[in-house]
C-alpha cells in the first residue's frame, strides 16, 4: 500500500489453522519512508522468521501452502525448507491461484477497511493497518471464513 509521498507500508502474514484449535493470524508490518539503509519490503529472512514464529506459536509441524510470489521462490528459502523437512512441509500453489489462498481474504479485509482513509501521514496508514490486523487476530471466525472462502478445509 502506498502512502503519501515516497513511503509505503508493506505487510506479510500467514493464516494458521490447526484442527481443534483457534485459528491464528501471524503478521508483520513494515513502514518504508525512503531513508538510507532502510529495507523497502520483506526479504527471505523475514519470511523464515515468520515461519519459525508460527512453529513456536503453534507448537508443532507446519504444512505451508505457499503462493508464487518471487521472494518465496528464492534459493535461500528453498535451502531453509530443505534443512527443516522434519517440521516443515511445503506445497506450492499454482500460478494465479489467489482464490485458493486464505491469506488473500485477510489482505482484502484490511485493504477494504483502508479504502476511505484520508491519511495525511504515512504513520496514520501504518497505524490503521496494524489496528485492523490486530482486530482480525481476535476474530478467529473471520480467519476461518477466509479458509472456507477458498473451498478448502481441514481434514483429520
Amino acid at each position: 500500500m502506498r502512502g503519501r509521498g515516497s513511503g509505503r507500508v508493506s505487510m506479510v502474514g500467514m493464516s494458521c489453522y490447526k484442527l481443534g484449535e483457534r485459528s491464528r493470524l501471524i503478521y508483520a508490518v513494515r513502514e518504508y519512508t525512503g531513508r538510507k539503509d532502510q529495507p523497502k519490503g520483506f526479504g527471505w529472512r523475514d519470511f523464515r522468521d515468520l515461519l519459525v514464529r508460527a512453529r513456536v506459536q503453534h507448537g508443532g509441524p507446519i504444512v505451508l501452502v505457499w503462493d508464487n510470489v518471487r521472494i518465496h521462490l528464492t534459493a535461500p528459502l528453498r535451502a531453509f525448507f530443505a534443512a527443516n523437512t522434519g517440521w516443515l512441509t511445503v506445497f506450492q500453489l499454482p500460478t494465479y491461484a489467489a482464490d485458493l489462498n486464505p491469506t488473500e481474504g485477510v489482505w482484502s479485509l484490511v485493504k477494504r477497511d483502508l479504502g476511505n482513509l484520508a491519511a495525511a501521514y504515512l504513520s496514520q496508514i501504518t497505524r490503521a493497518v496494524k489496528r485492523k490486523l490486530k482486530t482480525l487476530q481476535y476474530w478467529p471466525q473471520v480467519i476461518n471464513g477466509c479458509l472456507s472462502g477458498t473451498g478448502l478445509g481441514l481434514e483429520n
